[in-house]
């Protein structure tokens, strides 16, 4: 019986370690964003008419 108690609280102290490393993973991962195209509001191109 307490084999079995030890194996689910090893269980669980790896899931939580796993859990905290992808949490800090997560957290320290750098967001970018592409610029926007530079658009010309007058250039009577038809194609770049985005509304």
């Amino acid at each position: 019986m307490t084999g079995y108690i030890i194996a689910a609280i090893v269980i669980m102290l790896i899931v939580l370690v796993l859990a905290l490393f992808t949490i800090s993973k997560g957290y320290a991962y750098k967001h970018t964003v592409d610029a926007l195209p530079e658009q010309n509001e007058h250039n009577g191109d038809a194609d770049n008419a985005h509304f």
